[in-house]
């Protein structure tokens, strides 16, 4: 039994599997009720839920203003909220420490860097700067969306955070994109690692998007119409078991080398640049720069086409073209962006080892990639429907129990379940 005012319709729209697992994702929304009960002491609660975000095409071009391909899938956090009166959110994760920030000093703080009180702190910080108002609040959360996993349990956060207090606070009147531009502000700013715009829209949206960064502050986002069901292929999410932690320089490291490349073209980012000039003057540039920031440029003029394409391939229906694109995105990832390993390790590349692990079970048959900012984490894989029990057999085996998800598309973005009781 779940609340009474979140209904059919909005539970189908957040869990596409509801129907066939109802009770899973009721007693979900239960959990987080009783956990916010406990703590909080508080009842008549609203339920929020942000989702995880998979990437189908364009490994690290959204930072260099380029075309990303998306989607937002049905593992996410759902948090119960309410206001509490005062200038302090209060924040308690299942299995973490409660964060208390008090947002009568909104100013960076170096010491909350990486934690999750500065993505709080963050996203208050910019709907003050815009205008917006902002209070203290109570919320209890609940997390599917693992850590590390590829599936950018951050950005769901950071859109978790945004949708509540727009709701608590601004009567839902920030659109979803404008809920992602805050939290990719927090993450830069007060977190203090560099990324792209594409996670958090992708979570703040939902559904399949193809996202064109050309102007940063206002994208073009299409919702494709396409379902993945309907293709013949499950898509799978495999963990190798890698973490993200402490990579906050390597990640930031793609980012900066791809500007440097393009500041010897003239310009600020990649997106800009004249592919043929890049090609022209690579011996020069190489020189300046070094080698692996001349990789990283390849991969990007090459993966922003290939995003592109990707996407008019999915609308037309052409699937099997599609598969191919990805398998190139994924040779290119390890080529040329070198992002499937962490520097300088040689004894652990879980990674690299997960993607050895898809080749071997997929025998030439569907396609699979690194999965998001890389390094560690998950890789991505799309596995003929007829082989799904066998490949997360076959995963499992020779990585570890749970290793491999079997995920679907969710149509929600960033959303508010509890619906006004009439």
């Amino acid at each position: 039994m779940r609340l009474a005012n979140i209904s059919e319709e909005t539970m189908i729209s957040a869990y596409p599997r509801y129907k066939k697992n109802s009770e899973f994702y009721d007693n979900r929304i239960i959990e987080v009720v009783k956990g916010f009960i406990t703590y909080y002491g508080r009842e008549d609660v609203r339920i929020f839920s942000a989702p995880g975000r998979t990437e189908i095409g364009g490994n690290h071009t959204d930072h260099q203003h380029g075309c990303v391909l998306a989607a937002a899938v049905d593992m996410d956090i759902v948090a119960a909220a309410l206001p509490n009166g005062t200038n302090v959110i209060r924040v308690l994760s299942e299995g973490f420490a409660e964060d208390a920030v008090d947002i009568s000093d909104l100013s960076v703080k170096e010491d909350e860097k990486n934690t999750s009180a500065s993505l709080i702190r963050g996203v208050a910080a910019r709907l003050t700067e815009l205008g917006h108002p902002v209070g203290g609040f109570d919320m209890y959360a609940v997390s599917n969306v693992l850590k590390g996993s590829g599936l950018s349990s951050s950005a769901a956060y950071e859109v978790l955070l945004g949708t509540v207090m727009n709701g608590l606070f601004c009567d839902g009147a920030l659109p979803p994109v404008e809920i992602a531009k805050i939290g990719q502000y927090a993450e830069n700013v007060y977190f203090g690692k560099m990324c792209g715009l594409m996670d958090e829209t992708a979570s703040a949206v939902g559904g399949i998007v193809a996202i064109d960064f050309h102007d940063n502050a206002n994208p073009i986002v299409q919702k494709l119409d396409f379902d993945f069901k309907d293709s013949g292929y499950a898509l799978c999410i495999v963990d190798s078991g890698a973490d993200h932690a402490d990579l906050s320089d390597q990640y930031s490291a793609m980012p900066m080398e791809m500007r440097q490349v393009a500041a010897m073209l003239g310009i600020p980012v990649l997106r800009d640049a004249d592919e043929a000039e890049f090609i022209k003057r690579i011996a020069e540039i190489r020189k300046e720069v070094g080698d692996r920031a001349v990789f990283r440029a390849l991969h990007f003029f090459r993966e922003n086409r290939r995003a592109q394409e990707e996407a008019r391939l999915l609308e037309a229906g052409k699937f099997d073209e599609f598969l191919h694109m990805v398998n190139e995105s994924g040779l290119s990832s390890l080529m040329y962006l070198q992002n499937v390993s962490v520097e300088g390790s040689v004894k652990d590349q879980e990674v690299l080892y997960a993607l050895a692990l898809c080749d071997i079970l997929l025998e030439g048959k569907g396609a699979f990639r690194v999965h998001g900012g890389g390094l560690a984490g998950t890789v991505q894989a799309f596995v003929p429907q007829e082989m799904v029990g066998e490949f997360v057999e076959g995963i499992e085996n020779m990585l570890c129990k749970g290793a491999c998800h079997v995920i679907s598309i969710r149509m929600a973005g960033g959303v508010e379940l509890t619906e006004e009781v009439k």
